[in-house]
């Protein structure tokens, strides 16, 4: 199950579909069938060093993207004990935080 960490995240949501509603859908039912693959996909996978764990509800938590179009993508958080993705970003843009 996705849900967004905060408003932000859900703006950034239907700026996404917006612009690529295919693609945001596909990404949509990707993370609902199987938010963690094993390998990851070139558009599904963890982030990596201080961006690979986030903390959410008091609970650490790694921390993955899909990448929805060149630029566009968004970042979640795993919470296997729930079976909840946290989306922490989401956006048209790529994320500063990457830079």
């Amino acid at each position: 199950m996705l849900r967004f960490a905060s408003n932000d995240e859900a703006k950034g949501w239907e700026e996404l579909c917006r612009q690529a509603a295919a693609n945001t859908r596909a990404a949509f039912d990707a993370i609902e069938a199987e938010p963690c693959p094993t390998p990851p996909t070139g558009r599904q996978h963890p982030l990596k060093g201080g961006l690979s764990i986030d903390v959410y509800g008091g609970k650490m938590l790694d921390q993955w993207q899909y990448e929805v179009t060149a630029g566009g993508r968004f970042w979640y958080l795993v919470d296997h004990d729930m079976n909840i993705c946290w989306i922490k970003y989401a956006g048209t843009g790529h994320p500063k935080a990457t830079d």
